[in-house]
């Protein structure tokens, strides 16, 4: 695999390639000519037209076959931003491109310099080089958003947040300046009376009532297929690919998962009577920070079972990131001064290497604090613009709170002991959602 820095190229193979941006982030790609001019709005890839010839856009995951875009087409550029809009990336973890062939085979991968104040990033471009196609590395920003890239694009950009009707050929194509998003107050439909009677048992449990969302539904649809097509229950299918990773590549990136895998209820209302009378999927079910669902399932064809995945979620902002760290730092400095020890300060280069390593376990699927390409936690320090002398490291996977992963820590010897180690004087906090245990955190510390 290639490591690309930006202004890097690659031949590519021919046929389809998928490129992957995991994270919080809205992904879209702009069809040009060879002046490097959009034709239309079909030349434009985004969360609400998500297919055009040639190119499909699922979640995080762009596909893209060069030979099947239309007449004319020379670059396909990929572009990112966040999917809180107003957000700067520069708050968010850093942004990853992968990208594979049809035979899964990793071909690059590229981290461009960490955004700062940008709201949108061009990421990378596919582009024509004679009778092939070829792979750019770019990590060009914006602060001003869209406005930004119409001057690179020629299109006619508005402050409009909900697509534009369609147009005269004749009309300059306009995009919207955020990302259009389903109106909340017109929640998705409930044909089978799950939602029904899964908000009924919340209320009766003082919990606020949760929303159909249609990309929790499409991950819980996938898993659930996959489970009655192996006649076994699971959190991993058949190909590794676990319930939490099904949930990031629908395109929702969230902060607290939960999830119901059961088989042998034949109806919605009998398996909400089932999770109601188990002690713990009762507790996910009423859990009262989760705001969305999704239900589906699938019967197994040789033996008739039919196997259900409820998924139950809450969507990671950057509101709901800064609450987590600052939530783990209140716990460790509560476990210190019980020690008699004084409380760290956050230090933003530090959250800034914990957050990237969190979101890189996820993304290239590790758990530990030695990374794929060999570095260690003071190395990711001082790549993160640390001068600190001491440097010390804990990680955790599958906790689903900052309360639980800090006891998590304290009851294990080596991470106490980081914890209460009185040299040092500042903490960054890092975490995301995804994987295969479903969440990853990161302390790390400074002297």
């Amino acid at each position: 695999m290639n490591e690309l820095v930006p202004g890097g190229n690659l031949p590519l193979p021919g046929g389809a390639l998928t490129l992957r941006i995991p994270g919080p982030f809205d992904v879209s790609a702009l069809i040009t000519d060879e002046s490097g001019k959009v034709g239309g709005d079909a030349d434009f890839v985004f969360y609400n037209q998500p297919t055009a010839p040639g190119a499909r856009l699922q979640g995080d995951t762009l596909t893209v076959d060069p030979a099947r875009l239309r007449t004319g087409a020379a670059r396909v550029t990929v572009v990112i931003s966040p999917a809180d809009p107003g957000t700067s990336l520069g708050r968010l973890p850093a942004p990853t491109l992968h990208v594979t062939d049809t035979a899964g085979r990793a071909l690059a991968r590229f981290t461009p310099p960490r955004p700062q104040q940008e709201t949108v990033l061009l990421l990378g471009e596919l582009y024509r080089r004679g009778t092939g196609w070829k792979l750019r590395a770019l990590g060009q920003g914006y602060t001003d958003g869209l406005a930004g890239i119409a001057r690179d694009f020629g299109v006619d950009v508005v402050e409009d947040a909900t697509p534009a009707p369609a147009r005269p050929a004749s009309t300059p194509w306009s995009a919207p300046t955020t990302r259009p998003r389903p109106n909340p107050a017109s929640p998705a439909p409930d044909p089978t009376g799950f939602l029904a009677l899964a908000n009924s048992a919340r209320a009766d449990a003082g919990s606020p009532p949760v929303s159909l969302d249609p990309r929790l539904a499409s991950a819980a649809q996938a898993h659930a297929s996959d489970m009655a097509a192996a006649g076994r229950l699971g959190t991993e299918g058949r190909d590794g690919t676990s319930v939490y990773q099904r949930v990031l590549r629908a395109g929702y990136s969230y902060l607290t998962v939960g999830e119901h895998l059961v088989s042998g209820p034949r109806t919605p209302a009998e398996f909400v009577d089932y999770c109601l009378r188990t002690e713990q999927a009762r507790q996910t079910l009423l859990e009262r920070g989760f705001t969305h669902a999704g239900l589906a399932q699938a019967v197994d064809p040789r033996s008739g079972d039919v196997y259900w995945t409820a998924l139950w979620a809450t969507p990671l902002t950057t509101g709901h990131l800064a609450d987590t760290a600052a939530k783990v730092v209140e716990l460790t400095n509560a476990e210190r001064a019980r020690a008699g020890l004084r409380a760290l300060a956050v230090d933003p280069l530090l959250a800034a290497a914990a957050q990237a390593h969190s979101t890189d376990m996820v993304v290239r699927a590790f758990y530990s604090h030695t990374s794929p390409d060999g570095s260690q936690p003071w190395d990711r320090a001082a790549a993160a613009g640390s001068r600190r002398r001491t440097i010390g490291e804990n990680i955790a996977c599958g906790q689903r709170s900052p309360a639980e992963v800090v006891e998590g820590w304290m009851n294990s010897p080596g991470h106490r002991a980081n914890i209460l180690k009185p040299d040092f004087t500042h903490i960054g906090i890092g975490f995301a959602g995804g994987g295969q245990m479903g969440t990853y955190w990161t302390q790390l510390f400074g002297a």
